[in-house]
């Protein structure tokens, strides 16, 4: 069991909790790299199983799928680890570790109860990532991402228990929506996957997380919901038009967003719509661009948070308004933040090219025009927010005056890192290729696709130079879903409270009166000169008792 690379960064994480300094940077290090090395010699099949309550779980179960993502995610802990080695707060990488591992176990779980428990795990640990950024804004939003994922879990909870119960079996395999429980459960992994119209609660809450939290958060939440979709729910239909929602939902908030890393959280559904828009799709080649998509686009977007990062935790602003020209200072930052920025927009000999032509290959494959239109005019709207507007108003536009230093040592070895696989799985994507769960012969590299690829990004970059000005960001607010349950519910309830007050004033004030009135009643009745308190002579009462007595008499006789 120990062999689990999930496990042993949960291991890794409670050792960490009380150590400082070096040490605490040790097991980071060798508990991540730890957590790699299994995760890539993990062989196929169930290696434990459990009986539970007359249920046959297997926590650790072992296949192409699952062993492609807890690489992606021990990579992500490493790359993660290295890049939050200066971090001074205690409690994120210990935090950090717990969510990473939990992810790892959700993905090796071979039924759905163990899924469950390290669902609820990663609410935890992901929620403390986000807290532990220790400012009000954070506090704040951690709350309402904690009850955004114990809703999800509460529907995951029902779910699983409904399916238990009406099929007798915990086995995690792909399933229908014909039953409530499926539904249910399918619900659950789409509040994970921040799918439209619950999406918010996503840059509402990462965006508030410390310059290193919001690199691990964006890797492991969403995409577990993603690998979770493609293990239960491959070919359904309804997916397809989710994910659409998703990615241009993304695109469009990206575009209108000052903050730089909300225009990155925005960027995070948009491309985990493509993934859902591949699974919803179904065949062969689809699932693979999905999975081979979420591999690529935790390595990418974790560069480009990483950028940013760097960014604010040498000038302290998030604003595009107030940044520009960092070029002239940051020179290497601004490198790497341009290769995540290529790989995002599926620029070719980057890994984000070799992943998301897959996808949209499928949607031509599978006779869906549509789908496939969508799938390039999102592309072009990609390199829109994340291509170029990112970078440009970041690190270039007009000079900020800003000359901040570049980020520590081990900050830029973890961007090196990333921008080198990058690049690296972009040129050589065969590796990549075998690690996915169908076997195929797709090639990405060629004529026609290279030269739509970049008739695609050159005539987006030509748009976004013509709209400059329309473009350019102001100090403004962009309301979303989340105002909803942060302002308009919230205000709905305190004045329901108010005229529940008022109601219930106008109730009291009203039996107050009734009281009065019935006591007057009573008083006129049994009071002092009520007729009922009046006091009678003897004479009286001896003339009625006789009168009864006579009346008794005379029922008696007469009967």
């Amino acid at each position: 069991m120990i062999s689990h690379p999930g496990l042993v960064l949960i291991a890794a994480a409670v050792l960490m909790a009380p150590l400082r300094g070096w040490p605490r940077a040790a097991v980071a290090l060798l508990g991540s790299a730890s957590s790699v090395f299994l995760s890539f010699q993990a062989g196929d099949g169930v290696h434990l199983t459990i009986e539970y309550l007359g249920m046959q779980l297997a926590p650790f179960a072992v296949d192409k799928l699952s062993r492609l993502f807890a690489i992606i995610f021990a990579l992500m802990a490493l790359g993660g680890a290295l890049f939050a080695l200066n971090q001074p707060r205690r409690l994120e990488l210990p935090a950090a570790f717990l969510y990473a591992g939990a992810a790892i176990g959700a993905t090796l779980a071979g039924d759905l109860v163990t899924l469950f428990v390290f669902w609820e795990l990663m609410a935890v640990g992901s929620t403390l990532v986000l807290w532990s950024a220790s400012t009000p804004r954070a506090g704040a939003a951690s709350m309402r991402y904690l009850m955004v994922h114990l809703f999800g879990g509460m529907l995951l909870f029902a779910g699983v228990a409904g399916h238990v119960l009406e099929s007798g079996s915990t086995a995690f395999t792909a399933m229908g929506i014909a039953s409530l429980p499926e539904k249910l459960i399918l619900a659950a992994f789409l509040v994970n996957a921040a799918a439209w119209p619950l999406s918010a609660w996503l840059p509402d809450a990462y965006p508030e997380a410390s310059w290193s939290g919001m690199v691990f958060l964006s890797a492991f939440t969403t995409k577990t919901a993603v690998y979770a979709l493609l293990r239960g729910f491959p070919g359904v239909e309804l997916l397809v038009y989710a994910g659409l929602a998703m990615v241009f939902y993304g695109i469009i908030y990206a575009l209108l967003e000052n903050d730089m890393r909300r225009i990155l959280a925005y960027s995070i559904v948009n491309q985990v719509g493509f993934m859902v828009t591949g699974i919803g799709i179904g065949s062969e080649m689809a699932l693979n661009g999905a999975a081979a998509h979420a591999f690529t686009h935790i390595l990418y977007k974790a560069l480009l948070l990483m950028s940013a990062g760097s960014v604010l935790l040498v000038t302290g602003r998030r604003k595009c308004t107030d940044l520009g020209g960092l070029y002239r200072s940051m020179p290497f930052t601004t490198a790497c933040g341009i290769v995540g920025a290529l790989a995002i927009s599926s620029f070719p000999l980057t890994s984000g090219f070799v992943s998301k032509s897959m996808i949209s290959q499928a949607a031509a494959d599978g006779h869906l025009p549509v789908v496939w239109m969508l799938l390039a005019a999102a592309s072009a709207g990609v390199f829109l927010h994340a291509g170029i507007k990112f970078p440009w108003f970041v690190f270039f536009q007009k000079d900020s005056g800003l000359r901040p230093p570049e980020p520590p040592w081990n900050m830029r070895a973890a961007m090196a890192l990333l921008a080198a696989l990058c690049i690296g799985l972009g040129i050589f994507y065969e590796p990549l290729y075998r690690l996915l769960p169908y076997a195929g012969d797709y090639v990405p590299y060629t004529g026609w696709h290279v030269v739509a690829q970049l008739q695609l990004l050159l005539f987006s970059g030509l748009a976004f130079f013509v709209m400059l000005g329309w473009l350019r960001r102001t100090l403004t607010v962009t309301l979303d879903f989340d105002w909803f349950y942060r302002v308009l519910f919230p205000a709905l309830f305190l004045a329901a409270g108010r005229v529940l007050a008022a109601a219930l004033g106008a109730g009291g004030a009203a039996g107050a009166r009734l009281g009065a009135m019935l006591e007057s009643a009573v008083r006129r009745l049994h009071g002092p000169g009520g007729a009922f308190a009046r006091t009678w002579r003897t004479g009286s009462m001896a003339l009625g008792v006789m009168a009864m007595l006579l009346a008794f008499l005379l029922t008696y006789y007469l009967r």
